[in-house]
């Protein structure tokens, strides 16, 4: 039998085992179309989750546009001399893909708000500032500051280009774990709401105004 023959064999047999109507059919197509639905899945799941991984996306709705992303275009993670600016997920989803699914699922709860109409004006939104700004401060501080270090690596600081009071907390309590980049950097993307109330981080001689450092 000729080589051609033999592989014309093969195929035959292998068609015949996958057409039959006994077992060799049902694991074969299972095999493959499992296989083939599960790429198909992971591949819209992960397009989607991308998609919604978009500034575009987040200042889709109004509340957002209006509100912290006007606040946003007015700091220096928008506008900077380096020209390298932070977008709404830079600050607000973290990069690994396990603590993203978790911050999507947390943040899937933010749809009630948007159908319920509850900061859908700049007055409502105001009115809430303090509440919405304190989750965000309780998140971060939480999580160790996460998503600032999606762009901020504190091995990667050259003190020695900082200011000196700059410089000088980052020694003394960043790098120590003493305090994380939220305890000081409440108000570096976003205006501050009234900050009565909130705890002040102090260190000797320095005290913060409004419980945020400003660069």
């Amino acid at each position: 039998m000729s080589l051609i023959q033999r592989a014309l064999s093969l195929v035959k047999a292998a068609w015949a085992a996958f057409n039959r109507p006994a077992a060799h059919l049902g694991i074969g197509f299972l095999t493959i179309g499992g296989f083939v639905a599960g790429v198909l899945w992971w591949g819209g799941f992960n397009t989607a989750l991308e998609m919604t991984n978009k500034e575009a996306f987040c200042i889709g709705c109004h509340e957002m546009k209006d509100n912290p992303y006007a606040d946003l275009k007015q700091t220096v993670h928008y506008s900077n001399r380096s020209g390298v600016r932070a977008t709404c997920p830079d600050c607000h989803v973290p990069h690994n893909w396990t603590d993203k699914i978790a911050r999507k699922m947390q943040a899937s709860k933010e749809v009630w708000g948007k159908i319920f109409g509850t900061i859908d004006t700049p007055e409502k939104f105001e009115a809430k500032r303090k509440e919405l700004a304190s989750h965000e401060w309780t998140r971060l501080k939480a999580n160790n500051s996460l998503e600032c270090r999606n762009c901020h690596s504190a091995d990667s600081m050259d003190i020695t280009r900082q200011g000196a009071r700059g410089a000088e907390a980052h020694q003394r309590f960043l790098f120590t774990g003493q305090a994380t980049c939220i305890d000081c950097h409440k108000g570096i993307a976003h205006r501050l709401p009234d900050m009565t109330g909130v705890p002040i981080w102090t260190m000797p001689d320095v005290r913060q105004q409004g419980g945020a450092l400003h660069q």
